[in-house]
């Protein structure tokens, strides 16, 4: 049977981070002593107070459709959250509330972009966006950046690559997969330059709350009305609040792109699950003394790992400042990403995401969201291998 596949899916890439955490998870099913330094997701389980708001909201019998754009409630308190936490005024109307914040990437890029467009990603880049841009009949347009600069793409770099063609920038900060939070500085200057050549900016902020070492995550919208005007905010509840099976994240934008994200989203997916909903608003509006307790011990993961990583032949690392992700350079090993990481999980049982899959081959992406007695022992095998490498 020849079936004709759109040129739209044959042109995509599987997701590398699920494939290694699905070969991961069959090994250790098969009983191999397996190390995942892959997944993107917290180690701790959701808050018992959202667990309990979902657990009353199915009890009740809260099972039906709700609006497309999310309860008007839930919009309500992530409207709350955007002015309470970052001083930005938006209206519930302006908020729309999504299948995770994975989907409101897709739906802020279908709504704004299609064929003949280019969008700037900055590399290493969470590998759904540039998929996604393809989706939408667009170009990405990738832009290198190493750890030289932290991973961080400067004003002239973005300028440099705006041509006529530009509709969209991706800016994520803090960044999955390397870690780096741009200062807020750093933030006006891009934003300036998207105003200055009328590009629309897409503000992945999902590990706004994941900080270390006294780094600060100031969204391109809160600059000034001006930049507000041509940002559009991704968010979402995986990562701060261990919510990623609740598939559940927002999008804050201008109202017409809005109004165009709702009319997308009734045609595709319809309304988010309505009892993760109920869930959602207490995460929102409920205690979040669970957070300093998840960073003490992520900063604790992150610190003895990095100081481990640039003790071993053939690797350095930049210390990560956000999110849960180190992002080490292998060159010094003379492996490139696929190579080191099927090496690796064959010889050392450790599973790792190639940085091929970010658009940087050098590197490879190591998750901390997982136990010290885990990093510890992953460590050491990493080092083991490196060092049979290297004679």
């Amino acid at each position: 049977m020849n079936y004709n596949i759109s040129r739209q899916a044959a042109a995509l890439s599987p997701s590398l981070t699920l494939a290694i955490d699905a070969k991961a998870k069959a090994m250790k099913a098969a009983g191999e002593d397996v190390v995942g330094f892959g997944a993107g997701e917290p180690d701790f389980d959701t808050p018992a107070h959202i667990k309990e708001a979902c657990a009353r909201a199915l009890a009740d019998g809260f099972t039906k459709y709700t609006p497309a754009a999310g309860l008007p409630e839930l919009r309500a308190a992530i409207a709350d959250k955007h002015q309470r936490e970052n001083g930005l005024a938006f209206k519930p109307s302006q908020i729309i509330v999504s299948c995770g914040g994975k989907h409101s990437c897709f739906n802020v890029i279908f709504a704004t972009c299609q064929e003949g467009d280019e969008v700037i990603i900055p590399a290493p880049y969470w590998l759904s966006y540039p998929e996604m841009v393809k989706m939408a009949g667009a170009r990405p347009v990738i832009v290198p950046t190493t750890d030289r600069t932290e991973f961080k793409l400067t004003a002239d770099a973005l300028r440099a690559a705006i041509t006529p063609r530009t509709r969209l920038f991706i800016l994520n900060s803090p960044s999955n997969p390397t870690g780096s939070v741009y200062t807020p500085d750093e933030i006006k200057a891009l934003g300036d330059v998207c105003l200055e050549h009328r590009v629309l900016i897409m503000s992945d902020e999902i590990y706004e709350h994941l900080l270390y070492d006294g780094a600060v995550a100031r969204s391109v919208a809160g600059c000034s009305p001006a930049h507000a005007a041509q940002t559009i905010i991704v968010h979402g509840f995986a990562k701060a609040w261990s919510m990623t099976g609740w598939r559940l994240g927002w999008c804050a934008a201008p109202e017409p792109i809005a109004r165009a994200i709702d009319a997308v989203q009734s045609h595709s997916t319809s309304n988010p699950t309505s009892f993760a909903q109920k869930g959602a608003v207490a995460a929102l509006t409920g205690p979040q003394d669970h957070l300093q307790t998840w960073l003490a011990e992520f900063d604790r993961r992150r610190t003895r790992a990095w100081n481990a990583l640039n003790r071993i032949p053939g690797l350095s690392c930049v210390k990560a400042k956000g999110a849960f992700y180190l992002f080490p350079n292998i060159a010094g090993t003379g492996l490139k990403s696929t190579d080191f990481c099927a090496r690796l999980l064959e010889a050392e049982k450790v599973a790792a995401v190639p940085g091929i899959a970010f658009g940087a081959d050098d590197y490879i992406r190591l998750s901390y969201a997982t136990s010290m007695a885990n990093i510890e022992k992953g460590l050491e095998r990493i080092e083991r291998f490196c060092r049979s490498l290297a004679r």
